[in-house]
Parts: C-alpha cells; sequence; structure tokens
C-alpha cells in the first residue's frame, strides 16, 4: 500500500488529510472518507487501508481542522468515552462544523482528486456517524461527481433547520445506502421512518437497512457496542455498492 499524509488548502485553510491506495494496477476509483466526531485516530486509518485493498484510492480529511488535530483537538480523544464533559465539548465541535462547511471542503478534496494520478474521478462517499449528514449533503452538491455513497448510523439526516440534509435529498443522481443500528437514540424510530420516506420508494434508488441486535457504533471495532456479524456486513454491503456503481480499475473488477 501507498500510503500520504499531507496538507490540502481549503477555503477556510489547511486541512490535513490521509491517503491510501494499492501500489499497483491503478488508477483507482476514488472514496472520500468522512470521519465521525470522535475524530481522526488510527482506527480509521486502519479503517482507510482495508477499503484500499480492495482496489480504491481513499481520502481522509479532519473535518475538524479549523479547531486542531489529532491529539490536539478541543476535547480529549482518550477521554471522551468515559468523561460526559469532554464528550460534551466533542458534541459542540460537531455542532460548529455545518453541511455549507463539509461541502466547500468536499470542493476542494474533489480538485484534489482530479489532479492525483493513483486516483481517477469515479467517485464515492463514506461516512459514519456525524458523518451521515455530509454524506447525503455532498452528494446533492455534487449529483454528477458521486457514483454513489455509504453512511453508516448517520446522524442528523432530517433535522428541523434549514440545511437538513433529507431537503435536498431529490438532487442526488448515485445509489444511496443508509445502514442505521437497531437501537440509537441519536436516530429514534420517528426519524427513522422519515428516512425511509424520503430515500426509499419505486422511483428512487437508495437502500435503508436497519441491522438486528446492533448500537451506534457497532462497526468499530475498538468499541463495547462493537459486533462482529454486523461489522463484517457492513463491510459486505460497502463493496457491493461501490463495485456495482464505481469505474473498478483493470484487474480488480
Amino acid at each position: 500500500m501507498i500510503e500520504r499524509r499531507f496538507y490540502l488548502e481549503t477555503q477556510d485553510g489547511s486541512m490535513d488529510c490521509f491517503s491510501v491506495h494499492p501500489e499497483e494496477g491503478g488508477p483507482f476509483p476514488s472514496i472520500l472518507f468522512y470521519m465521525d466526531a470522535p475524530a481522526i485516530r488510527e482506527e480509521l486509518r486502519d479503517m482507510a487501508r482495508r477499503l484500499s485493498s480492495a482496489g480504491y484510492f481513499v481520502l481522509l480529511p479532519n473535518l475538524f481542522y479549523r479547531v486542531g488535530t489529532e491529539r490536539n483537538y478541543p476535547f480529549d480523544q482518550a477521554a471522551i468515552r468515559n468523561d460526559p464533559k469532554q464528550r460534551q465539548i466533542m458534541a459542540e465541535t460537531m455542532a460548529d462544523l455545518t453541511n455549507a462547511k463539509v461541502i466547500s471542503d468536499t470542493e476542494s478534496m474533489l480538485a484534489y482528486v482530479a489532479r492525483e494520478d493513483a486516483a481517477t474521478e469515479s467517485t464515492a462517499a463514506l461516512g459514519y456517524c456525524m458523518s451521515g449528514q455530509y454524506v447525503v449533503s455532498v452528494m446533492a452538491a455534487f449529483p454528477e461527481t458521486f457514483s454513489c455513497g455509504a453512511s453508516y448510523y448517520g446522524v442528523r439526516i432530517i433535522t428541523d433547520e434549514s440545511d437538513s440534509p433529507h431537503l435536498v435529498a431529490d438532487r442526488i443522481r448515485g445509489k444511496l445506502y443508509l445502514a442505521f443500528a437497531e437501537r440509537d437514540h441519536w436516530v429514534p424510530d420517528e426519524t427513522l421512518k422519515r428516512i425511509r420516506e424520503v430515500f426509499t420508494g419505486e422511483d428512487k434508488p437508495h437502500r435503508v437497512e436497519l441491522y438486528p441486535g446492533t448500537e451506534h457504533g457497532f462497526a468499530f471495532w475498538k468499541r463495547p457496542v462493537y459486533h462482529k456479524d454486523a461489522a463484517e456486513r457492513h463491510w459486505e454491503r460497502m463493496h457491493q455498492l461501490f463495485r456495482q456503481n464505481l469505474a473498478m480499475a483493470p484487474g480488480w473488477s
């Protein structure tokens, strides 16, 4: 695998990024990997590596670059699991990152991918937790660019605010996969019902799936809620979506 850590210039500053792709057989379809609220860490880079090993150019940006970097965020990454104060600071940091900011950052990421020899412009979006809203938002903002996208236990996909992602869902042209945990206070049953109404139907190619016996965060193996069977299914669904909708490099299809 070939890895790189670099800074990408955006409208708001320098965004630190991690990219990874196979050594041979490219150029590869591009996956923009949007982080969850605990932010950049080795666990996410390992997930990017696993995904990349199947034949993708994966770009993992630090979406919190406006306020900090790994191990230097406003909250203590090591303490958020057990410290309510640190979790509150993390939630406030997440709330300050608007859909508009992420759309702007994505424009810079897409421009970078277009210049990168190892990547093609056949592109997908991937997000977890807080980035569910961003996956929907960027696919709507760049409908001709994103061939597909996947969100796992994504939050704030439907809100009462004017920038709620579901309000622009009809602009999406690629196929969207939305997966949710069976027990998730971030996505109550009523919200999940509305998500099904907005994103599924005879005239829509999207899919909404509930993973039985799971809780929010089930795909991350370092969390107490990790569910091995569901986590492996999440990889299976992801690979199926990407292979069906992205133009794979010769020898990787």
